[in-house]
């Protein structure tokens, strides 16, 4: 190991004192092997003052002397024992910031994976201030990470707080990280397995009935466009999002088969080829340019969602229907007609298939058919 002391122009006719390494040195806090390491120690490059002059002799001795005690340093490596190094080498280890080790496993996700794990970096980093060395992690700092993170604003509205399931996936990222840590040997004992993860939140969700559809669609909408979508979603599945991004060219007619959706989900970026009924064909209006979007001019607003409820309590509704129920609409009626719990998943594009199963908690046939069978006989009685 050689280390040889440099300098580096910079503005100023200053020169900024540097320790070059070789061979390369793992750097503690960012992981990664360097070749520098910058001494913050400045020298004028042609001093004229005998100050100057003064001054500048003094700093390149401290910095030799800096140079020669780093040398020395990497030197007695080469001659500490086996278990020495080992002792050395995980003293390194948990002097490297998880905090960026999480960042680098994070530049690592695409699509909305990567922005999940992005959010959930930014709190990390708000928690930690973006430090936390490795040696430094333990159950007490994830256990008060999972209150902060029970606690803590949204980063969207300082008004609201984090969602609770927002949360659950932030905080089972953290914990990923640091089984994958452990795995690699940056962290001696495995963390993730002693800390128990958020317990997830179940929400409800709002439907139509499909005598309720039907009234909508007798019920006349000031903004008829967001009528014609809502339909459209409740027919189709389709999120807001990939209705809005839909163009003519994602539109299928295969004769003597039917009418398909061609399209990537924007949410997860998975590709779709979604059949669809004649009558949601039919709300597409006439055909236009393959790149035109079919539902032109469409957006989403606090202004045209006043004219969804509206419409809503104009029909006589009074369950908190939001846009994103006509998407469970179309879940719950399928399972209400007996289409599997598999083909409902496939149809709205899930991954997995748990993300489908809430909607088997809302429609249960089964306890339905069991309350059902129960029939006592109140003839004679008065109510």
């Amino acid at each position: 190991m050689k280390v040889t002391l440099r300098t580096k122009r910079i503005k100023g006719g200053k020169l900024s004192l540097y320790l070059d390494f070789y061979p390369a040195i793992l750097n503690p806090k960012t992981g990664k092997y360097t070749r520098r390491q910058f001494l913050k120690k400045y020298v004028l490059e042609n001093p004229k003052t005998i100050l100057d002059k003064k001054s500048k002799k003094e700093t390149l001795l401290i910095a030799e002397q800096i140079r020669a005690k780093k040398e020395n340093e990497l030197f007695k490596e080469d001659i500490y024992s086996v278990d020495e190094k080992e002792k050395l080498r995980l003293i390194e280890q948990g002097e490297q910031n998880f905090v960026t080790y999480f960042e680098r496993l994070m530049n690592k996700r695409t699509g909305s994976n990567l922005a999940n794990w992005r959010s959930a970096y930014k709190y990390l980093y708000n928690f930690t201030n973006g430090e936390l060395k490795f040696n430094k992690v333990n159950k007490i700092v994830l256990e008060d990470f999972k209150e902060y993170l029970l606690t803590t604003k949204s980063l969207k509205s300082k008004k609201v707080k984090l969602s609770r399931n927002s949360a659950v996936s932030y905080f089972n990222k953290v914990k990923a990280s640091l089984k994958q840590a452990f795995e690699e040997g940056l962290l001696q004992t495995n963390i993730n397995s002693k800390v128990k993860a958020i317990k997830t939140e179940e929400t409800r969700r709002e439907f139509l009935t499909e005598e309720e559809l039907n009234t909508l669609i007798k019920t006349p909408c000031r903004n008829k466009l967001y009528k014609q979508v809502a339909i459209f979603s409740a027919l189709t599945g389709l999120r807001f999002s990939d209705i809005k991004k839909l163009k003519w060219k994602e539109v299928e007619v295969v004769k003597d088969i039917g009418y398909f959706l061609n399209f990537t989900q924007k949410k997860t970026n998975g590709v779709e080829v979604q059949p669809i009924t004649e009558q949601a064909y039919k709300l597409l209006g006439s055909r236009r340019g393959l790149e035109e979007f079919v539902f032109e001019g469409l957006k989403y607003s606090a202004y045209n969602n006043r004219d969804l409820y509206d419409w809503i309590e104009k029909a006589g509704i009074t369950k908190d229907i939001t846009f994103h129920s006509f998407r469970h609409t179309y879940a719950t009626m399928h399972l209400n007609k007996g289409v599997s719990l598999y083909t409902v998943s496939k149809l709205l594009g899930h991954k997995d298939l748990k993300t489908t199963q809430i909607y088997a908690k809302i429609i249960d046939k089964t306890k339905l058919e069991a309350i059902n069978k129960i029939k006592l006989n109140f003839d004679g009685y008065e109510f």
